[in-house]
């Protein structure tokens, strides 16, 4: 049995520290996500060797694996569902995840494919800026999809950067017709300001009539809903699902809750931990989402969830790289959590 399952692109990040004049260089859009053909992103590669930039990290990557990974670091008991290569990146995506304890499946696999990477600009305000070249990542169906794994699941979790991807959208339409039969909980994260922008139609099959919760940001929320103010945003977020939870950085998190039978929302306001050096952004979403679906997993109270998920994310922002150590999040969680 699982606590969840999810589906996500399989990608393996290379981390690069650059100024804001380095940035520009690039032509990239500070703090989005843009989709580039492999020659493309080995371009981008090229212009950091030529530049002698060199990478500050290396490590697995992809919206959902990141939330897998601390939802399995927090204690949970995640399965993952991608599409990797056969080659040796792929091979050091899935053996990383199965080391934090996140299950997975040999569906994932690809013979012949080439493992998708991710170039994950950090400039001295801490901001990510991201050039993903999918791979075999972008191919994913419902043949790299462990249904059975499903219905032993009590949460299905969707990260937003799938509904870019044309060939997952039967799978996730099946996905969802399953997860009702088994009374499995869905969990959407709209993972990015582009994705809502270019794909917002995938999205929303992805929320079919509705889901339990959404996870998001400001920006994300308020260029879905059409509103201006977060507690706005967050309120007419809840039309699609029963939680929405919006983070906006240092402001803190607002998550409302729409009552059963529909009659009232209620409003939590979640403040973001004091941090005194922000280095890299990168995974901050991610991890607040897994954190906080690990409280709702153990049945946590949503005040109580959010607090988790914030210090967990605000204890990733400090460091490079979109993961903590795992005795990192556990420490956290005795701190924050009552018994």
């Amino acid at each position: 049995m699982y606590d969840v399952m999810a589906v996500g692109n399989a990608l393996v990040d290379h981390e690069y520290a650059l100024n804001d004049a380095s940035l520009e260089e690039t032509q990239l859009t500070k703090g989005n996500m843009t989709l580039a053909s492999l020659e493309e992103q080995q371009q981008l590669l090229a212009y950091f060797q030529l530049a002698d930039i060199a990478p500050s990290k290396q490590t697995g990557g992809g919206s959902a694996a990141n939330t897998m990974y601390a939802f399995a670091s927090l204690g949970g008991k995640p399965f993952y569902a991608c599409r990797v290569g056969d080659d040796e990146q792929g091979q050091f995506y899935l053996q990383d995840l199965n080391d934090a304890g996140v299950a997975t499946s040999s569906q994932s696999v690809h013979v012949g494919g080439v493992t998708g990477s991710c170039v994950v600009a950090i400039t001295d305000d801490g901001e990510r800026t991201m050039q993903t070249y999918l791979g075999t990542s972008s191919d994913i169906t419902e043949d790299n999809v462990d249904f059975d794994a499903l219905t032993k699941s009590d949460w299905l979790y969707l990260e937003g950067y799938l509904a870019m991807s044309e060939g997952i959208q039967p799978a996730m339409t099946k996905l969802r017709q399953q997860a009702g039969i088994h009374n499995t909980k869905i969990a959407v994260s709209f993972a990015d300001p582009a994705v809502v922008k270019f794909a917002k139609d995938g999205l929303l099959n992805m929320l079919g009539n509705k889901v339990a919760v959404i996870f998001c940001n400001y920006e994300e929320a308020c260029l879905f809903t059409d509103k201006k103010q977060i507690k706005a945003a967050a309120r007419a977020l809840t039309e699609h699902c029963q939680i929405a939870v919006v983070t906006n950085g240092a402001k803190g998190a607002i998550i409302a809750r729409k009552a059963d039978d529909d009659s009232e929302i209620t409003i939590h306001e979640i403040a973001t931990p004091q941090v005194s050096d922000v280095i890299d952004t990168n995974g901050a979403g991610d991890n607040y989402a897994g954190a906080f679906l690990y409280g709702l997993s153990q049945h946590y109270s949503l005040p109580e969830c959010g607090r988790l998920a914030s210090e967990v994310s605000a204890q990733v922002i400090q460091q490079f790289g979109p993961r903590l150590a795992s005795q990192d999040y556990q420490d956290i969680a005795k701190r924050v959590l009552t018994v």
